[in-house]
């Protein structure tokens, strides 16, 4: 059997080249958004496609964020497949209606007559110094929502797989990717085409005294802290479920049946956010196998600060997951 050949790539390198594999097997596949063409994104992600697409599948649109989503949903439902860019996850306000009470319920209000096979493009996390207003962390909304597919890859092998499955999916999916991540995270990706199943979660690290439920950004926060862990004889798990819905409940549940102790960490608002969920699921699958209560950890209940300092303390970093799981386990 052959070695699979691997890459590094960056995280924004890998959604790339999703996109370009996608367009290229496909020609339904397009992409609407602001700055997509020839400025790229103002992360570059999207530098090259333009000239290999042309402009009637890569379109620069008007700044209005409810019209082009809008279009979307409407060339979904009547044949095409749609990549809709969102360039910040806080302008998702501006398109709850097509999202929520249109792209999410068509099939549903049909009776299965009508499809819409869309992805949503976007963005979250801090530490980018860009303020209140392009910081966010609004995956929680879309998780509510049902008739909608919510994903939150990790990696840039992740990053890949699950974008194409996304592009491939009957319905609508809103794809979160850190933009932090777009050019300092790198990671091995297959020359051979792959594609990674929703619903399936990704134990990134084996361990047996704690689980560390982590999601986008925080999965590599929560490797960075079992690495402090095991210098003091402490090894951690590390789980991502990779999908916020569909989510692998099995695989969380098994986990914390396993270790005992869980903290669920999230870049989201912790209040009324993703981490609730998931450590409701824990505690109802695991209930009696627990030696601990499920701990959350996510972004404080304020908007983002500008100032670097405040901005970094607002959400979980190593040390405080370092610091949060000794003292679950009666090490502090």
């Amino acid at each position: 059997m052959l070695e699979t050949l691997t890459r590094e790539l960056t995280f924004g390198q890998a959604v790339r080249e999703a996109l370009a594999e996608e367009m290229r097997r496909d020609p339904r596949v397009c992409i609407f958004g602001e700055d997509v063409a020839e400025a790229g994104t103002p992360f570059k992600v999207l530098s090259g496609l333009v000239e290999e697409f042309g402009t009637e599948r890569v379109l620069d649109t008007p700044i209005s964020e409810a019209g082009f989503t809008g279009i979307a949903v409407g060339a979904a439902m009547t044949g095409l497949r749609p990549i809709v860019d969102i360039m910040f996850g806080d302008f998702i306000t501006l398109t709850m209606d097509q999202m929520v009470n249109q792209a999410a319920k068509v099939h549903y209000m049909s009776g299965g007559a009508w499809k819409v096979p869309m992805v949503m493009r976007t963005t979250l996390g801090a530490t980018r110094r860009s303020g209140a207003q392009h910081s966010q962390s609004l995956h929680a909304w879309f998780s509510h929502v049902p008739g909608l597919k919510v994903v939150m890859p990790s990696t840039p092998y992740d990053a890949k797989g699950l974008l194409k499955t996304a592009i491939r999916d009957e319905n609508p999916v809103v794809f979160f990717e850190d933009k932090m991540m777009y050019t300092k995270l790198k990671g091995p990706v297959p020359t051979e085409e792959y594609t990674i199943p929703f619903g399936v979660a990704d134990v990134k690290r084996v361990g047996r005294d704690i689980t560390l439920v982590a999601t986008s950004s925080m999965v590599q926060v929560a490797l960075g802290a079992a690495d402090l862990l095991e210098e003091t004889g402490m090894s951690a798990e590390v789980v991502d479920p990779r999908t916020m819905w569909p989510l692998d409940e099995k695989t969380l549940i098994e986990s914390a049946k396993k270790t005992s102790r869980v903290i669920v960490i999230d870049e989201g608002y912790e209040r009324y956010g993703v981490t609730a969920e998931i450590a409701a699921v824990i505690a109802e699958g695991a209930f009696y196998n627990l030696d601990a209560p499920v701990k959350r950890m996510g972004a404080m209940h304020i908007p983002i600060p500008f100032s670097p300092p405040l901005e970094d303390a607002t959400v979980p970093t190593e040390k405080s997951v370092f610091e949060v799981a000794r003292k679950l386990c009666g090490q502090a």
